[in-house]
């Protein structure tokens, strides 16, 4: 028990890798021990980042760290990854980033030119976005303690008026939308370390999903009941975190999930399930069905939307539970990641 009286229900004797993966270990974690030993109304709903109520003004408040090896990948690099993360937190709750905070961790004996070229790629990054990093710290840690470098980011944004997403509004009958190609991402930062014999032309999708969930909200925000940005688990841990937080059942069409054929490929190969593979410019949305067709038809006319899709749909039954149907008629359970197969991505 702690001080402010929630109860530990977390039992495992060490911190392990998969405790940061993003599935199973990691709700373990952060349910079972960081937020009843934090406390507070605010941390009994986990999301994407904090909504808070201050002056009048509606708020959504997020945090995040980026440890991802190595720095710099195809398509991108921990810079804008930090800002790219940070702002997409902030946009799948439903605010338009306002305000940046970056902290840099260096390791000594970082080259001044890779130093130059993340804050390069962070500075880019927050233009592109339309938020102003207006603060941050420097700290500096022996030689190999560090991997180079690590970025933590807080973001703050306001909340569009116009949105009320959340688990508690999703309905039997809603419509999942995902903005695009699942698992580039972790893929790209797996075959970038070097460490399988493959080879695959594939870049990671880190970019602001600001300018697709702006045309969404325009053209069906009175529809769009819950958002959430795919990152560490993929849309697998993400959707069953909605099933199990809204009490539903997820039915998704397995031919209907957009994925790359190296992505498909490299996950067939190492014994990966595709929908467990962090994405870092894509976000999931729930749309009620009447409002599906055009919430689709704006993401896909949005910079980066185009192979945006209709997945699968949400279902009364089984509660709690994710169901992939294949065209041959087929059903499996699709449930979080469990373990870490692809540590340090992010």
């Amino acid at each position: 028990m702690t001080d402010n009286g929630h109860k530990i229900r977390f039992r495992d004797a060490q911190i392990e890798m998969a405790h940061g993966a993003g599935g199973k270990a990691s709700r373990r974690l952060i349910e079972g021990l960081i937020a009843p030993a934090l406390g507070g109304p605010l941390l009994d709903v986990l999301g994407d980042a904090a909504l808070l109520e201050i002056g009048g003004s509606r708020l959504a408040f997020t945090a995040d760290s980026y440890v991802v090896r190595p720095l710099r990948f195809p398509g991108g690099s921990i810079g804008d990854l930090a800002v790219n993360g940070t702002v997409n937190d902030l946009a799948v709750s439903g605010a338009r980033p306002v305000a940046l905070v970056v902290t840099l961790i260096l390791e000594a004996g970082l080259s001044t030119e890779v130093l130059e070229m993340e804050l390069r790629a962070i500075a880019s990054a927050a233009h592109n976005a339309g938020v102003t990093v207006v603060g941050g710290d420097t700290k500096v840690v022996e030689h190999g303690m560090a991997d180079g470098m690590y970025v933590t980011t807080a973001g703050i944004g306001l909340v569009d008026s116009r949105l009320t997403c959340s688990p508690a509004s999703v309905r039997a009958g809603d419509k999942i939308l995902v903005s695009g190609p699942i698992g580039d991402h972790g893929i790209t930062i797996l075959l970038a370390r070097g460490e399988i014999d493959l080879e695959a032309s594939l870049c990671s999708d880190t970019r602001s999903v600001l300018p697709m969930i702006d045309a969404m909200i325009g053209a069906a925000g009175a529809g769009i009941r819950w958002m959430r940005d795919p990152t560490r688990g993929g849309i697998a841990s993400a959707l069953n975190e909605l099933a199990r937080d809204a009490r539903v059942a997820i039915a998704i069409s397995e031919e209907a999930v957009p994925v790359r054929e190296q992505v498909r490929g490299a996950c067939e190969l190492l014994g990966l399930e595709p929908m467990h593979i962090a994405c870092e410019g894509q976000f999931l949305a729930v749309v009620a069905a009447e409002h599906a067709d055009r919430a689709l038809a704006a993401v896909r006319g949005a910079p980066g939307g185009e192979e945006a899709a209709i997945i699968g749909e949400v279902r009364a039954d089984p509660a709690s539970t994710v169901l992939s149907f294949s065209a041959y008629g087929g059903t499996r359970v699709v449930d979080m990641l469990v373990g870490d197969p692809l540590p340090r991505i992010c």
